[in-house]
């Protein structure tokens, strides 16, 4: 029986943002929800559609160019959407991050990139379809298509995983600003951990949904902050950003404020930064 997912109610426009963002301006991190694909056993329910459509109205708003979706945990393997949604945008604006197996065969991962996959997801928070126990297969099998690993973990942990993501010889992305939960102090020696996986070469850092971490709250995030400034201050070249729209991890009363999503690189980041931030690091790491 396929179920009916209810259409998206949540605000597509607004205020615009104080930042203008520059030509080429690219949202690193957002998921889509399509008619006609249901959550798959293992993920989280679908609370509401979110379209092509739907993210091209907030794109307008924000005034952004170019996207990469990434995989939800509700489609856990079923990379279907996202790649539906890539082809809707166009390869020339658009890239996917997807779920790999770890016994993926070479003709699918073949296929996926083809269709604009260009990096998989590791997802060590609940609900992932692949948690770090299954980084390296997955390593294994995409490196020879010059993709990069998104990594996402409670940064509180990281001392865990170090020797695994010391070990890694793609390019990987530690995920939303490392996701301290609660937020450690910006001098943190967990901090300087992530500052020495940047100092390998093959380290980025996503500057995304702060407010999924933070006590303090937007907009400015004063406890996220200072971990996000240190990190942009010391890498900043190794940076990008995300908006997570559409934001399903929290409840609708604390839904954030797409512009201010975006304006938090005013705080954080001086103009030639954010140039770098969301334009040059971004066409680097994509082949924009």
């Amino acid at each position: 029986m396929t179920l009916s997912i209810p259409a998206n109610t949540r605000p597509l426009t607004g205020s615009p943002p104080r930042l203008k963002a520059p030509a080429g301006a690219t949202d690193c991190h957002v998921h889509l929800y399509i008619p006609g694909y249901e959550a798959q056993p293992g993920g989280p329910k679908i609370p509401e559609l979110a379209t092509v459509a739907d993210y091209q109205a907030l794109q307008k708003w924000l005034s952004l160019e170019r996207v990469v979706v990434t995989q939800p945990n509700a489609y856990q393997f079923d990379n279907r959407a996202i790649l539906q949604g890539v082809s809707e945008i166009g390869q020339d604006r658009a890239r996917a991050i997807v779920a790999v197996a770890p016994d993926a065969s070479e003709s699918e991962i073949e296929a996926m990139h083809s269709q604009g996959a260009r990096g998989a997801r590791i997802m060590q928070l609940p609900g992932g379809a692949v948690g770090i126990d299954g980084l390296s297969a997955v390593e294994e099998r995409i490196r020879a298509f010059g993709w990069h690993l998104m990594v996402q973990f409670n940064g509180r942990e990281i001392d865990d995983y170090m020797a695994t993501l010391k070990s890694i010889k793609t390019d990987y992305i530690i995920d939303h600003i490392g996701k301290f939960m609660p937020p450690v102090a910006a001098d943190d020696p967990r901090v300087d951990q992530i500052l020495s996986l940047l100092d390998n070469g093959n380290a980025w850092i996503k500057i995304c949904a702060g407010y999924e971490s933070s006590l303090s709250g937007g907009p400015e995030y004063g406890d996220v902050g200072p971990i996000a400034k240190r990190l942009i201050q010391h890498a900043p070249e190794r940076v990008i950003w995300g908006s997570n729209w559409p934001h399903v991890g929290v409840p609708r009363e604390q839904y954030p404020d797409d512009a201010e999503q975006l304006d938090v690189l005013l705080h954080w980041a001086d103009e030639s930064t954010r140039q770098k931030i969301l334009v040059d690091n971004p066409a680097a790491l994509y082949g924009f």
